[in-house]
C-alpha cells in the first residue's frame, strides 16, 4: 500500500525560509559609513566605467555563480512537513495490519541521529539540497515527487492475515489519518496492489449480489422455453437456488470470505445444478408417457439417468478433492467447497427435484 500526502500549502513559504519581497532592499545602519545620501563621484563615474570596465567578470553569466539561488525548499523538508510525515509513519507502523513501513520519516531519523532531535526547516532544507545523488536516489527518490511536491509511505500489509478486511481497513485508516492526525482529505491518495485488489473485490461483490438474481431469472426464461410448463419450470428452479444458498452460507457460517477463487463458487454450483436438472427433468417427461405414474416414472429415472449423474458427480468431487492437498489456502477453499457444490447440486436433482414433482404433479394427473 502507498499512501500519498499532498502539501500542505505549495504557494506559502516555509518558516525561515520566507524569500524577500521583490523591490524589498536590505536595511541598511544608521551609522554606516559606507551609506551615502549621494554619489561623490558623479553620474559621469558611472558612465565611464561602462565601457572601461566591461569585461569578462562584468558579462551576463556569472562562471562562478551556482542553482542554489533558484533551489526551492519543499515542504516535506520543513519543520512542519517532518512532524506530519513523522506521525503518518508512527501511526501507521502501530496498526496490527502493517509491517514494514517506509517513507522520508527513515531519512529524518538519520538527520536527527546526526544533528539531533532539535533541527528546524533551514538544516532540513539544507539536508535536501546536499544529499549526494547515489544516496538521494536510495532514500529520498522512492518516497518524495519534486515535481509534484508529494510524498509517499510505502506501507507492508499483511495479506496472510485471516483477521485482514481490506475494504475496512483502507476506509478505517483514512478516516485515522483525516480525524486523529488532522490532514485534509483532498491531501491524501491510496494507491498500490492493496487498493487495486480490493476494488477487485468489491466490483465482484456488487456484481455477485446483483447478478445473481438475473442469472436465475434468465435460468427461469430458459426452463420455459424449454419445458412450456411455469410450474415444471419453477420446480427445476428451486433445487438450484437452494444448492447456490447452501453453499454461500456454509462460507458465511465456517467465515471463508469471498475472493477471485471462492467467488466463483456460486456460479459453478448453479451450471452444475442446472444440468443435473435438464437431464432429469427431460427423461422423468420422457419416462412418465409410459404408465403416467410419478412414483414408478421417479424409480425408473434414478435407475437411468440418476446413475449416470451420480456417477458424473463423483468423478468430479474426487478430482476436485485433490485441491485439499495443496499448500495454498485459496486453492484448498476452492477444491473444498466446489466439491461441496457438486453434492449439493446433484442432491437437489436427485432428492429435492423428484420430491416436488410427485408432490406437485406439473405433468398432469395420473393414469391414462
Amino acid at each position: 500500500l502507498d499512501i500519498i500526502l499532498a502539501p500542505l500549502d505549495m504557494d506559502a513559504p516555509l518558516p525561515g525560509l520566507e524569500p524577500a519581497a521583490a523591490g524589498e532592499a536590505a536595511p541598511v545602519a544608521a551609522d554606516d559609513p559606507f551609506a551615502e545620501d549621494g554619489d561623490d563621484f558623479g553620474a559621469s563615474t558611472a558612465s565611464a566605467t561602462g565601457d572601461e570596465w566591461d569585461d569578462e567578470f562584468s558579462s551576463d553569466g556569472d562562471d562562478f555563480a551556482s542553482d542554489s539561488e533558484s533551489f526551492q525548499p519543499s515542504y516535506w523538508f520543513s519543520l512542519g512537513g517532518m512532524r506530519e510525515l513523522d506521525a503518518v509513519h508512527n501511526y501507521v507502523d502501530a496498526l496490527p495490519e502493517t509491517g514494514k513501513v517506509l517513507s522520508l520519516s527513515t531519512v529524518f531519523a538519520v538527520v536527527k541521529n546526526l544533528l539531533g532531535d532539535d533541527i528546524g526547516s533551514v538544516e532540513l532544507a539544507i539536508v535536501q539540497k546536499s544529499l549526494p545523488p547515489d544516496v538521494s536516489a536510495m532514500m529520498v527518490e522512492p518516497y518524495f515527487s519534486r515535481e509534484r511536491e508529494q510524498a509517499r509511505v510505502t506501507v507492508r500489509v499483511k495479506e496472510t492475515s485471516k483477521d485482514l478486511r481490506r475494504d475496512k481497513f483502507l476506509h478505517d485508516l483514512r478516516e485515522d489519518l483525516v480525524e486523529k492526525l488532522g490532514i485534509a482529505p483532498e491531501r491524501i491518495q491510496f494507491t498500490g496492489m492493496l487498493v487495486l485488489y480490493n476494488n477487485v473485490l468489491q466490483s465482484l461483490f456488487r456484481s455477485q449480489i446483483l447478478t445473481i438474481g438475473v442469472v436465475f431469472l434468465a435460468i427461469l426464461l430458459m426452463f420455459l422455453a424449454l419445458f412450456r410448463s411455469l410450474s415444471l419450470s419453477l420446480i427445476a428452479l428451486a433445487p438450484n437456488v437452494l444448492a447456490a444458498g447452501m453453499v454461500l452460507g456454509t462460507m458465511g457460517l465456517l467465515g471463508i470470505p469471498l475472493d477471485i477463487m471462492t467467488i466463483t463458487i456460486a456460479a459453478i454450483v448453479v451450471g452444475i445444478g442446472v444440468d443435473d436438472c435438464i437431464h432429469y427433468v427431460h427423461r422423468f417427461i420422457a419416462e412418465f408417457e409410459v404408465d403416467r405414474n410419478y412414483r414408478a416414472t421417479m424409480f425408473r429415472c434414478h435407475d437411468s439417468i440418476g446413475r449416470a449423474m451420480y456417477y458424473t458427480t463423483v468423478t468430479v468431487v474426487v478430482g476436485f478433492s485433490m485441491l485439499a492437498l495443496s499448500s495454498f489456502t485459496p486453492s484448498i477453499y476452492f477444491g473444498l467447497l466446489t466439491v461441496m457444490a457438486m453434492v449439493a447440486a446433484v442432491l437437489g436433482a436427485l432428492l429435492l427435484l423428484p420430491l416436488l414433482i410427485v408432490l406437485v404433479k406439473p405433468l398432469g394427473p395420473e393414469g391414462g
